[in-house]
């Protein structure tokens, strides 16, 4: 098995639900569950002409080799109802490998760990909460360190969770 850590980000509909929705739907791809960061309410980054995100990061177990983890998470948005629009757009559901345990890709189809991960306060907050000494062998710092000195300014904020 594999610990791998993945983010997920809503921004249409009912945020919470999309997200809760994907995380059940997660151990349908042969992935275990193991932790799930708080969630955070963030201000969207890029294309700023749109709804906040409400996002999570979530740490798992995998056998699927990194190809097969990922076309597994894509038919898990588009089963959910999500459709991209445009790059850095309103999204029902997105969900990304952050990192797929020491490994290193570059393909045309997928990047680990995330290329702009590491300058991204939407994605390093929840990470931190769960992983803060996590740290990828191409990275000059731990997951914590990375957040404190992260010059992104966006607002991110802890998301009351409701109970269900």
């Amino acid at each position: 098995m594999t610990t791998v850590y993945l983010s997920l980000g809503s921004n249409i509909g009912d945020r919470e639900k999309n997200l809760r929705d994907a995380i059940a739907a997660l151990v349908e791809p042969g992935a275990r569950l193991t932790r799930v960061s708080s969630f955070y309410e963030t201000a969207p980054v890029d294309f700023t002409d749109q709804p906040w995100f409400l996002n999570c990061v979530v740490e798992t177990e995998t056998q699927l080799p990194p190809l097969e983890l990922l076309r597994a998470l894509r038919a898990i948005e588009v089963q959910l109802g999500s459709k991209k629009e445009f790059a850095k757009g309103p999204r029902l559901l997105d969900i990304d490998i952050l990192t797929y345990g020491d490994a290193t890709l570059d393909t045309a189809e997928l990047q680990v760990p995330h290329p702009r991960m590491t300058q991204r306060r939407f994605v390093l907050a929840p990470l931190a909460e769960l992983a803060p000494d996590l740290r990828h062998p191409s990275w000059h710092a731990t997951v914590g360190e990375l957040l404190a000195r992260s010059k992104d300014r966006s607002e991110v904020r802890k998301f009351p969770r409701t109970i269900s």
